[in-house]
């Protein structure tokens, strides 16, 4: 296949690579587990409903230890680690379109943006360190023989509410995605329309 076929066509850019793509794919899949495994584990009708709690403890055990592995793996990729240098970059930029998200001001102009705008950068900084505290608490609670009662108390403690934080988060992250279309399409196919891009992301140059 010739470089020509592969290429995007005229009207669209070049977003996400293969390797950021199955890093959020494989990263969603497996905080879905994770939610969905809590869930049944906390919700006394939903346990009812499974059955099985030892089992469901497994899944959920194995699948939180492995929730870091796909951005691991995804270190290897030079535009992977190029997207987590722009994620982690906080202009002035970013605080004109954080400012505008609180008046709610929607216009393009008034929510300049790069590659990534200002929530996404934040979205991104606080899940990655949920996850790592959400992994501590965890290792904590499942090797219980290493650690004394009140760390246990406490790891259970964090570990629980900021569960319920996360699941709230991640529908809003969610509700967004499914609000915006081209955004979705983007981490599908790698590709997005220039016109979104010039619209959402002034000041990204691909």
């Amino acid at each position: 296949m010739s470089l020509r076929a592969e290429a995007p066509p005229a009207a669209q850019v070049r977003r996400f690579g293969r390797a950021e793509r199955w890093v959020h794919r494989l990263t969603a899949a497996l905080m879905g587990v994770c939610v969905v495994t809590a869930a049944v584990l906390y919700l006394p009708e939903l346990a009812e409903l499974v059955g099985r709690r030892e089992l469901v403890v497994r899944i959920h055990e194995w699948a939180g230890l492995a929730l870091p592995v796909p951005v691991l793996a995804g270190l290897v990729s030079r535009a992977f680690r190029s997207d987590l240098r722009f994620l982690n970059r906080f202009g002035p930029h970013d605080r004109l379109w954080l400012r505008a998200a609180l008046r709610r001001d929607k216009r393009a102009s008034a929510r300049p943006a790069g590659k990534f705008n200002a929530g996404q950068k934040i979205y991104a900084a606080w899940i990655a360190g949920a996850t790592l505290v959400m992994l501590g608490t965890g290792l904590i609670m499942w090797f219980t023989h290493l650690t004394p009662l009140m760390w246990r108390t406490s790891a259970t403690f964090v570990h629980d509410w900021l569960a319920l934080t996360i699941g709230i988060v991640l529908a809003g992250h969610i509700g967004m995605a499914l609000a915006d279309p081209e955004a979705r399409r983007g981490l599908r196919t790698g590709s997005v329309s220039r016109e979104w891009a010039d619209r959402e992301h002034p000041l990204w140059r691909p």
